[in-house]
């Protein structure tokens, strides 16, 4: 037996009624945010390029995927052989440069050749829009980066970056002339016209603003540290936080 059939082995003796308690109760609904946690923590371990960390967290999503084939096996949906005899299937089909005699040289013709046999496939003909079928549980930023991506392929896009940056421009004016509820929608539509600039510039915006977010964590930490703690730092003015913050980013130079 090898490791794989092993953990299956583990997943349905947990499941088993004289198993754990806890699996047992586990449902697809239930077991939601653990999917969740589990890939965000495979990404940080991949972000911090920490491999032994990355073989544990990817350890915890396979037992996610596990768990989820587990559960339908046992309502009669599907099993673990199903789930990878699907992907098998899709990754042949939509690779045809590999396993079939089509051609494909560079990424570029890869990722359209991909997208075509996509649209070919059962359940996208029922699709009505060219933005159907993202996933709207995605975080904000990423899904406006699909939409927007989506809606490129369609001819839906400005022709240079110009574009998209005068579009920044505007909606920042927008902002500054709002008031009251419209304050919210104004500020959505200057985030989306961010997304769709960092678009245009070959930009992830999910990565960008985490890697924002990591910085500024990193730089207030010693922002912190210079001033003698929180404590310290609470009684200094705007200008002298200013000096440690420049400090700050000069050490990171």
């Amino acid at each position: 037996m090898d490791w794989f059939d092993e953990l299956l082995g583990v997943m349905a003796r947990l499941r088993a009624p004289d198993g754990c308690p806890w699996d047992r109760e586990q449902t697809h609904r239930s077991l939601r945010p653990y999917l969740l946690e589990e890939t965000y923590e495979a990404l940080e371990a991949v972000d911090a390029e920490d491999w032994p960390r990355l073989s544990d967290e990817l350890g915890d999503v396979l037992l996610q995927v596990v768990f989820h084939a587990q559960l339908a096996s046992e309502r009669g949906d599907f099993d673990i052989a199903e789930v990878c005899r699907g992907i098998v299937t899709k990754l042949k089909r939509r690779h045809p440069h590999v396993f079939a005699d089509s051609v494909a040289e560079t990424p570029d013709e890869v990722i359209d050749r991909w997208e075509k046999i996509k649209r070919e496939e059962d359940g996208y003909q029922e699709r009505e829009s060219a933005v159907d079928g993202i996933p709207e549980i995605l975080p904000a930023l990423q899904r406006a980066y699909k939409l927007q991506k989506r809606a490129s392929r369609v001819g839906f896009d400005w022709p240079e970056v110009s574009g998209p940056r005068a579009k920044v421009d505007e909606e920042l004016r927008e902002v500054d002339e709002a008031t009251g509820d419209a304050l919210e929608h104004e500020v959505g539509d200057l985030l989306f016209a961010v997304v769709n600039l960092a678009r245009f510039l070959d930009v992830e915006p999910e990565w960008a603003l985490r890697r924002a977010n990591e910085r500024f964590a990193r730089r207030f930490r010693s922002v912190e540290e210079q001033a003698g703690g929180s404590d310290g730092l609470s009684r200094m003015d705007l200008e002298e936080m200013d000096v440690l913050w420049e400090r700050a980013k000069a050490e990171e130079a």
